[in-house]
């Protein structure tokens, strides 16, 4: 029986300049089967998350990411998380991504496509940024975390941004997931399900599926919208970028003043957000819940829907494409 998903509002810091958000989207539901697995975790267990800072694309890549380490040092998780397309491993960001690193004791890194754009490759930002490798594995006081790497080229790629997971990547991949005790998070810079996801994501699904007894969830960026997919009996969580939605293409929007944009060029391809969007993402055992905090924000200059570019099929305006994360409440159900 499904239990109703309520919402939860947290209270700001006054250093933090966001407000929060009550307002619950989809539901997201966790298999019952998993609960015995929750049960090995002996504490509650939080992730700081932020995606798609894209510092090399904002003016103020710098501050947004400020907002998000002071609010993490008031919340305390236990390990942060960005999930891809964070800044170029240049000299020029090695401020940004000290930052980061040196905000917490357990920092992690995924791997996102517009790492590689200013020329190196995704073993070269690895090793630059001090990762086990393109995938790997973390555990997290308990808390089994699988890490991969969708950049990969599949045998027929025509050119553009691979989002793939190749052959050697899912064997390991399916071998975790026999191997690790759990529970364990899933996390990936581009989705494994719904909208934008990886062009074999019927090869990944499957093993989450099968190891259903022990994932709770897979997390990923790269789509810049707030949507949860269910395929089978996993949940797909798409954290929002902390930045903006791109438009691109034929679409512009003069959000900043006319010094900024001559400065950072692909701005006027985006709908930024007024200020940083990330979350707080907390297992409890004992409820076998899982939070997701949420934080809200305005467009800054017209929305997507303003400059006329509609919404994908499974994607409503407003709801999923918006200036905010919502708060979210994860719990068991039968199935």
């Amino acid at each position: 029986m499904n239990r109703e998903i309520k919402s939860q509002t947290f209270i700001p810091s006054r250093r933090d300049f966001l407000r929060t958000t009550g307002a619950v989207g989809t539901s997201i539901i966790l298999p019952r089967q998993v609960m015995a697995c929750l049960g090995r975790l002996k504490k509650s267990i939080s992730l700081g998350m932020i995606a798609d800072l894209h510092q090399d694309v904002m003016h103020d890549g710098p501050a947004r990411l400020k907002a998000f380490l002071d609010a993490m040092k008031e919340e305390k998780p236990d390990a942060l998380l960005q999930l891809g397309d964070f800044a170029y491993p240049t000299k020029t960001n090695e401020a940004v991504t000290r930052a980061f690193e040196n905000a917490h004791p357990r920092t992690l890194h995924v791997l996102g496509n517009h790492e590689i754009d200013d020329g190196h490759s995704f073993d070269e930002v690895a090793q630059l940024w001090g990762m086990k490798g393109r995938y790997y594995t973390e555990n997290v006081n308990g808390l089994d975390l699988i890490v991969l790497d969708g950049n990969e080229k599949p045998n027929n790629h025509k050119g553009g941004y691979p989002a793939h997971i190749g052959g050697q990547q899912l064997e390991w991949l399916a071998k975790q997931l026999k191997t690790l005790k759990g529970p364990i998070l899933v996390i990936c810079h581009q989705p494994l399900a719904g909208p934008s996801s990886i062009d074999n994501a019927k090869a990944v699904q499957p093993l989450l599926d099968s190891a259903a007894d022990k994932v709770l969830l897979a997390v990923n960026g790269h789509t810049h919208i707030d949507h949860v997919a269910r395929v089978g009996r996993i949940s797909y969580l798409h954290v929002n970028s902390a930045s903006y939605k791109w438009v691109g293409g034929s679409y512009r929007n003069k959000s900043y003043p006319a010094e900024v944009h001559s400065r950072f060029r692909w701005i006027e391809y985006t709908c930024p957000y007024r200020d940083s969007l990330f979350t707080t993402l907390t297992i409890d055992p004992i409820s076998g819940r899982i939070d997701v905090k949420g934080r809200e924000s305005q467009w800054v200059g017209k929305s997507p829907s303003q400059l006329g570019i509609p919404a994908k099929p499974d994607l409503a305006d407003g709801k999923e494409i918006c200036p905010r994360i919502r708060s979210r409440q994860l719990e068991p159900v039968e199935k």
